[in-house]
C-alpha cells in the first residue's frame, strides 16, 4: 500500500506503553512484578458475591447508558456521605469503563485545538495522550522528589489565557503524594482566576495513610468548576471490572456522555451493581482497606531501604518512589530494565512520566499492592542489591 500509514499521528510519541515493556521482561525473566499497579487478590467477598448473582440473575446486556440505577443512586450517597457533596445522579454522574475512559471522554469534551491543560508530572500517561490526542497542548509544574511539594512559581507559569482545563490527581500516581488543603486552595484560585476547568481524578481516595483525602470540588467556588473521577477497581481490587464514574455539573456531565457513546457506548454490566454494594460498606472496612495497604506500604519500604535505596514514603495509593541513585544508577529506565535480572524484581522508570528531562531521571516506582509473601520474597531478592 502507498499513502499515508495507519497510526493518529497525534500518537506517534508515545509508543508501547512502559507497562507493557516491563511486563513481558516479568514473564521473560521470572522476574517479581511490582512495576503494574493491580492487586494480585481479590476484593471483598460480598463484592464478588454481587457480581455473580448479577450474571447469574440474567443482568448481561447493555446496562443504561447513564450507569445502572443503583450505582448511579450508590455513587450519590458515598458522595454525601464522606464529602457532602450532593449530586443528582439523574443528571451529574456518569458511569464509565473504568477512570482511563472517564479522563478520555472529559478531555475530548473539554478541550479544543489552541487549548492549554495544566497538569503536574510525573503523571499517570494517559493524560498525554489523551491531551494530545483532544489536539490540545500540555503545560507542568514539576513535583520533585522526595517530598514532591507543589511549586508555587512553577504552577503559576503554567498557566495563561489559553488555560482550558486542569487535570489533577490526588491521592498521586506515581509518587504517592496526597495534596494538601493549601496547595489545593492554590490551584482552585488560579483555576478560578483563568475560569478553567478542574478534571479531578480521584481513584485513591480511600487509599491514604494518616493523611485526609480532599476533594476540590469542596472547596469555595469549585463545585461548578470540577468534574470528578473515581472507580471501585482500586478500593474493591477489581481493576480488571473496569467500573468507573464521573461526577459533576450537569451541563459538563452531558458534554462529557456525549463522547463517551462514541467510545464504548456502555460496559461492565453485571459489575456496576456489585461495585454499588461495595460504596455502601460500613466506613471501618474502607479505612481497613487503607490500614492493610499501610503495613505492606511499610514492609516494602524497609526492604528498599536495606537494599540501600533512598525512599519517599508516600502518603497514598498503590505505589513508592525509590531514586536509583542512592545505589549508583544515573539512568533510570537503564536500572529498570536490567533490574529483573539483577534481582529478580521488576520496577518502573519515573523518567517515562516526565517532560522535565532533568526532573525523575533516577527515580524508580515500586507497587505494594501484593500479597505479603510476594513482597517479602521482594525484599528478599533486593537485598541482592547491596
Amino acid at each position: 500500500m502507498t499513502g499515508r500509514p495507519p497510526g493518529h499521528p497525534a500518537l506517534a510519541a508515545f509508543g508501547t506503553t512502559i507497562f507493557a515493556e516491563m511486563s513481558a521482561l516479568a514473564i521473560e525473566t521470572g522476574a517479581i512484578n511490582l512495576g503494574q499497579g493491580f492487586p494480585d487478590s481479590d476484593g471483598p467477598s460480598v463484592v464478588l458475591a454481587a457480581a455473580v448473582a448479577a450474571i447469574e440473575g440474567g443482568r448481561n446486556q447493555y446496562p443504561p447508558g447513564p450507569g445502572t440505577p443503583e450505582l448511579l443512586a450508590a455513587i450519590a450517597d458515598h458522595q454525601r456521605r464522606f464529602y457532602g457533596i450532593d449530586l443528582d445522579p439523574a443528571s451529574e454522574i456518569l458511569v464509565t469503563v473504568g477512570a482511563t475512559e472517564a479522563i478520555a471522554a472529559a478531555v475530548l469534551a473539554l478541550c479544543q485545538p489552541g487549548d492549554e491543560v495544566v497538569t503536574f508530572e510525573p503523571y499517570y500517561d494517559s493524560y498525554a495522550a489523551t491531551i494530545a490526542l483532544a489536539g490540545a497542548t500540555r503545560r507542568t509544574s514539576v513535583l520533585r522528589f522526595p517530598d514532591f511539594a507543589l511549586d508555587e512559581a512553577s504552577l503559576r507559569a503554567a498557566f495563561s489565557e489559553r488555560t482550558r482545563l486542569v487535570l489533577l490527581n490526588t491521592p498521586h500516581n506515581p509518587t504517592g503524594k496526597v495534596f494538601s488543603r493549601t496547595e489545593l486552595d492554590l490551584i482552585a484560585q488560579l483555576a478560578r482566576e483563568h475560569d478553567a476547568w478542574v478534571l479531578a481524578d480521584e481513584v485513591y481516595e480511600h487509599l491514604t495513610f494518616g493523611v485526609p483525602h480532599i476533594p476540590i470540588a469542596t472547596l469555595p467556588g469549585m463545585a461548578e468548576r470540577t468534574l470528578t473521577i473515581s472507580s471501585g477497581g482500586k478500593t474493591f481490587s477489581t481493576t480488571g471490572w473496569k467500573v468507573g464514574w464521573i461526577s459533576g455539573p450537569a451541563p459538563a456531565i452531558a458534554a462529557v456522555r456525549g463522547v463517551k457513546q462514541f467510545l464504548t457506548f456502555v460496559g461492565s454490566g453485571p459489575f456496576q451493581p456489585a461495585i454499588a454494594t461495595g460504596l455502601g460498606l460500613p466506613a471501618t472496612v474502607f479505612a481497613e482497606f487503607a490500614g492493610d495497604l499501610a503495613r505492606k506500604r511499610d514492609l516494602l519500604i524497609d526492604g528498599l531501604q536495606d537494599a540501600g535505596l533512598a525512599v519517599a514514603v508516600p502518603d497514598g495509593t498503590y505505589f513508592v518512589i525509590a531514586d536509583a541513585a542512592s545505589v549508583g544508577a544515573t539512568d533510570g529506565l537503564a536500572f529498570c530494565r536490567e533490574l529483573p535480572r539483577r534481582a529478580g524484581v521488576v520496577a518502573i522508570p519515573v523518567s517515562v512520566f516526565h517532560d522535565d528531562e532533568t526532573a525523575g531521571r533516577t527515580l524508580i516506582r515500586f507497587a505494594f499492592c501484593k500479597q505479603d509473601a510476594v513482597l517479602r520474597d521482594a525484599v528478599a531478592r533486593l537485598r541482592a542489591l547491596t
